[in-house]
């Protein structure tokens, strides 16, 4: 087997610019799905009962609870389907394709109501600007099965090496899961210690959700697809708060740099990509950037972190 091919399709070319259409869209049928797993969960701090999980064939809300007992809604970017399905034996499945979100949304809530689950949802995006209700989208209705499968590739290279950069910190940590509202993957470290109120300042999202997410200090890393202002796929990491020498902080490998304006360290996914070792060089990065956190904001870190590697052998 050649491991440098291997590589190559576990790390793909996902240029932001040729997929953004698709990730609109897709990032507003998530929403919905999203939407729905919040409304039927109870409130977990920091609103990690909201996310998605990378999954064998896409992402996953998990189990959520209903009145006859659990459903789970899969995205499933292999075979471009959405697959509901519940305890009660009851499955039903959606085709993904180019499609307005206002189809997505009736048949969506469509074929939840055939399966007797009830759901009602703030029909608006968060972290969207203009918020377009789902109802009245005819606007976004892009699907590329090919580029959406790349990034979805992409995902999971990117949520093993979180996987493992999590593993050593014993702290309270989130689980490595994929917030809808800009579509990320996150995980997030906490020292222990209450933080200062969030100032709040995103779009479409309440000052009060903003406050109790950022209620206690954390070091936050993430793989984000790009934006028009940003269109690159980019590892990122941050602190809230943020200590004045987080950002003069030696962080690797060299290509990671700081953003004064975002308040945040940046590694373009194609120095990842294109590295001999993609996994270890974005190890560093997630490393190095934590640590950054860890001393200028004078972390406990004795008492969060462990080295289980005399378990693994």
């Amino acid at each position: 087997m050649n491991t440098s091919v291997s590589v190559k399709q576990n790390w793909p070319e996902i240029p932001f610019n040729d997929w953004k259409d698709t990730f609109y869209t897709v990032q507003l049928w998530l929403q919905i799905v999203g939407k729905i797993r919040l409304r039927k969960m109870p409130w977990t701090n920091h609103s990690w009962h909201v996310t998605f999980y990378v999954s064998p064939v896409g992402l996953t809300t998990g189990s959520i609870p209903y009145e006859n007992g659990v459903f789970q809604i899969d995205f499933d970017f292999q075979h471009h389907q959405v697959l509901i399905t519940s305890s009660e034996g009851r499955i039903e499945k959606m085709d993904l394709y180019p499609r307005t979100v206002a189809s997505f949304y009736k048949e969506l809530f469509d074929k939840l109501e055939n399966m007797g689950i009830r759901a009602v949802i703030y029909a608006v995006p968060n972290e969207i600007e203009p918020a377009i209700p789902f109802k009245e989208d005819e606007t976004h209705k892009s699907y590329d099965k090919e580029k959406m499968n790349l990034y979805w590739k992409a995902l999971i290279s990117a949520h093993n090496v979180f996987t493992r950069f999590r593993a050593r910190f014993i702290g309270k940590c989130s689980p490595v899961h994929v917030f809808w509202g800009a579509f990320d993957l996150a995980v997030t470290k906490f020292s222990g210690r209450k933080a200062p109120k969030h100032p709040g300042g995103m779009p479409n999202i309440p000052l009060k959700v903003m406050q109790e997410s950022y209620s206690h200090e954390v070091s936050s890393c993430g793989f984000w697809p790009g934006s028009e202002q940003f269109p690159m796929p980019a590892f990122y990491a941050y602190c809230y708060p943020t200590p004045a020498a987080f950002g003069e902080q030696e962080v690797r490998p060299k290509e990671a740099f700081y953003s004064k304006e975002m308040g945040e360290f940046f590694l373009p996914y194609d120095v990842v990509r294109q590295a001999e070792n993609p996994e270890e060089t974005l190890l560093q990065f997630l490393q190095s950037t934590y640590e950054a956190a860890a001393k200028t904001g004078n972390w406990d870190r004795e008492k969060l972190e462990f080295d289980f590697s005399e378990f693994e052998r």
